[in-house]
């Protein structure tokens, strides 16, 4: 059985499911390769910058490695502007989306919001609100997201930074992504884990 049986769901029986629920199994253990080819596309994404959107990508993902982040920032770092293809007007909301389910709450938070904390650098050159992220003071995880954009998001437009590759990060973005969605474990709703670790910055390479 290689389909199932139904022209509408409210007709589908166990088999029809249990059948479903295997290919849906089988595809979802492909999303971390599927990303990093999208991330691959960021390429062809927006121009102006003196890096494309893969560049500063890698590179701010590098600065977070380097800084020595944990896992789930690394690959935010990587990620967090994966919907600029397809949601330019949203694009963090969009990547938060693929992270929710496989990341702390906290770096899902961070990466949902950088776009308001990021209006802090430009929005005033373009007659936007500069000081958009100010709506969300006093969040558990405010500061996180300053930091996050301040350190490794508004610093990662610099074409003769030193930057790791999407082999690189590979290893990181397929842990990440072969974890239990939303296992509670994994989502530590309320804990904050600081982006940067002397300790075992001092300890890596690349």
């Amino acid at each position: 059985m290689d389909k199932v049986k139904f022209t509408a769901m409210k007709d589908g029986d166990a088999a029809d499911y249990a059948m479903l629920d295997m290919h849906e199994r089988d595809y979802a253990a492909g999303t971390a390769d599927r990303l990093m080819g999208a991330l691959v596309e960021l390429d062809e994404s927006l121009s102006g910058y003196q890096v494309t959107r893969l560049g500063h990508s890698l590179q701010a993902a590098t600065r977070a490695w380097r800084a020595g982040a944990d896992t789930d920032w690394v690959v935010a770092a990587l990620l967090h502007d994966i919907g600029d293809i397809y949601a330019p007007y949203n694009h963090d909301e969009y990547a938060a989306a693929i992270l929710k389910p496989f990341v702390r709450e906290q770096v899902t938070w961070v990466v949902e919001k950088h776009g308001d904390f990021q209006r802090l650098y430009y929005a005033h050159h373009v007659g936007g609100n500069q000081h958009a992220r100010d709506r969300f003071k006093g969040h558990a995880y405010y500061d996180d997201c300053a930091e996050f954009c301040e350190a490794w998001d508004q610093s990662s437009f610099d074409p003769a930074y030193p930057t790791m590759t999407v082999r690189d990060f590979a290893p990181l973005v397929r842990e990440v992504f072969a974890r239990r969605a939303y296992d509670p474990a994994v989502i530590r709703a309320g804990e904050r884990v600081p982006l940067t670790d002397a300790a075992v910055a001092a300890g890596r390479v690349g």
